[in-house]
């Protein structure tokens, strides 16, 4: 069998991609404490010392949404200040942002699609990369890794900015790094010898960490590992290169080996098909590789203006198969509605922006259940199947049943989802 490489990037948080992202999720869940119904739809862009929010916030107390106060600490906590500029005491902050409360009846409203989105959704079973592509994993982990290596170790003179790439190889069910470029900002004043140090530990740990969470995998460190492979990476963040949110929407989710639709995710309310549309599509491509039905799913959801809840297009199994679409549409909850007041308010946003929406098992979207109707329908699937309802005896029946799946079935949980 042909060796496949396949490619992954991620970025640290003083990245001004990811700057960006946060700035718009943080004011997303601002307004969320206002109102748990807030309509939120915010981009934002930074150029050296200079941040530009557009959009609109309609909740309660919109106008008293200390914009500026929030893009500071967003910086601060990315790690700018006294050191690393800009500081958030020196940005110039412009809005041009429609602020003010729901309009009349538009709090109902938000049940229904505002827009159009086709989304798509995808799971592998991988328990230990949560279900999750191999080269998209190991990349979050590496540039998480090194985010907290510099803030552990400031004698590194490292800035905020960074981004990790890497290249990996997989053959006949093994798979190894073959290669990985870390770009990482520094003081001029640091040890270049000490940095490739850092990053190798980095890598060897990773690496470790990764051969007891994929089966096969060679933790081995690949020959070609590049730091700062451009020179010089002194000058970072905004004040290096301009920054936008939403464009880092594939690092976002599952890495370039899924095709993605849909729009950015940060800056949206959770009633706004691109984020609800991600998640419903997310959730069914889980539960397809959970309940054993394929080995690897990968869901295709679209809303249409004035729909309340999701259509599924395709749900595909392992070499492009498709699967039966109608027999999921009753296990899990497709409602914008359902989305929105499920997940409101129960993440930090910021955190979520900065290390991507499917890489925690412990977000609260990544516990896959069914409906409790669709359990009774479960317990007496063996007699009878409802008209227009998912047979799901039926659904876990396919020959494909992994191991991996096996293990890890008893986390459905029957219930609320």
């Amino acid at each position: 069998m042909s060796a496949k490489l396949y490619a992954a990037e991620f970025c640290l948080p003083g990245h001004p991609d990811k700057l960006c992202d946060a700035i718009a999720d943080a004011l997303v869940e601002e307004a969320a404490r206002r109102e748990r119904r807030a309509l939120c739809g915010v981009e934002v862009s930074v150029h050296r010392a200079t941040v530009f929010v557009t959009g609109r916030i309609a909740c309660l107390g919109a106008e008293t949404i200390d914009v500026a106060r929030i893009v500071r600490e967003v910086f601060a906590s990315a790690g700018y200040g006294e050191e690393w500029h800009p500081a958030p005491a020196d940005l110039r902050i412009e809005t041009d942002l429609c602020l003010g409360p729901l309009a009349e009846g538009e709090a109902e409203f938000r049940d229904v699609s505002d827009d159009q989105s086709i989304v798509t959704g995808y799971a592998v079973d991988l328990p230990g990369t949560n279900y999750l592509p191999p080269e998209h994993w190991l990349a979050y982990r590496l540039a998480r890794a090194l985010a907290r290596r510099r803030v552990e170790a400031p004698d590194l003179r490292l800035g905020p900015d960074g981004k990790v790439l890497v290249l990996c190889q997989e053959s006949g069910g093994a798979a190894r790094l073959a290669g990985v470029s870390v770009s990482l900002q520094h003081a001029n004043s640091a040890g270049e010898v000490e940095l490739h140090r850092t990053v190798l530990a980095v890598v060897r740990d990773v690496l470790a960490e990764a051969a007891r969470a994929i089966p096969g995998f060679d933790p081995s460190v690949p020959d070609a590992v590049t730091v700062n492979g451009a020179g010089n990476f002194a000058v970072g963040g905004p004040s290096g290169d301009n920054g936008l949110s939403g464009k880092k929407l594939v690092a976002d989710a599952y890495g370039p080996r899924v095709p993605l639709g849909g729009g950015a995710l940060s800056g949206k309310d959770f009633y706004k098909a691109d984020r609800a549309g991600a998640i419903i599509a997310r959730r069914l491509a889980k539960a397809v590789v959970l309940t054993g039905v394929a080995p690897e799913c990968t869901a295709t959801v679209a809303f249409v203006p004035g729909a309340r809840e999701a259509r599924i297009v395709s749900l595909r199994g392992e070499d492009g198969g498709e699967l039966d679409a109608t027999r999921w549409g009753g296990l899990l909850d497709l409602r914008l509605a359902g989305i929105g007041e499920r997940y409101t308010s129960s993440v930090d946003l910021v955190e979520v922006a900065r290390e991507g929406h499917f890489t925690d098992a412990g977000r609260p979207w990544e516990a896959v259940g069914f409906d409790a109707e669709v359990a009774k329908l479960r317990a007496r699937a063996h007699d009878y199947a409802e008209p227009g309802q998912a047979d799901a005896t039926r659904l876990g029946s396919s020959s494909h049943r992994s191991r991996r799946c096996s293990e890890t079935s008893s986390t459905l949980q029957i219930g609320p989802i």
